[in-house]
């Protein structure tokens, strides 16, 4: 299930991909147009700073603004910053893989399997969208 982290910071981040003129927006706008806590939408948005989708602006006329153009951002990047590893499990992911403690041999394990198959649906999902593409 998608996070409520997760689900702020993709509408927080369509909102200000939506913003034709890339003027820094500031929170309370954002929190009150998309309907969440401002407090939690700081600490997303910092977040989102931090690893680079996001820049921001202090003082008159301040707020969060993309770096990127909306098109280069990939769903991939924000659903690892935001949600962590893709994978359902550690032992199919490609960044973040462990080996899982109570199976002796994942060839054999049919949850592998499958957890194979819904990491790479959500992953061709994720590769083949955009931020520009959630607000057309």
């Amino acid at each position: 299930m998608l996070s409520k982290k997760t689900k702020y910071g993709l509408k927080a981040l369509a909102y200000l991909a939506s913003k034709e003129n890339r003027q820094p927006v500031q929170i309370a706008e954002i929190a009150k147009h998309e309907n969440i806590s401002q407090k939690f939408l700081e600490s997303i948005l910092l977040s989102l700073r931090k690893t680079g989708l996001l820049s921001s602006k202090k003082g008159k006329g301040g707020g969060y603004y993309l770096i990127k153009e909306p098109s280069e951002v990939l769903m991939t990047d924000v659903m690892r910053i935001l949600e962590g590893p893709i994978a359902m499990v550690p032992c199919v992911s490609l960044n973040f893989y462990e080996k899982c403690d109570d199976c002796p041999d994942e060839g054999a394990c049919s949850v592998h399997k499958l957890m194979l198959q819904v990491r790479d649906s959500a992953l061709e999902v994720y590769r083949n969208n955009t931020l520009e593409d959630l607000i057309r």
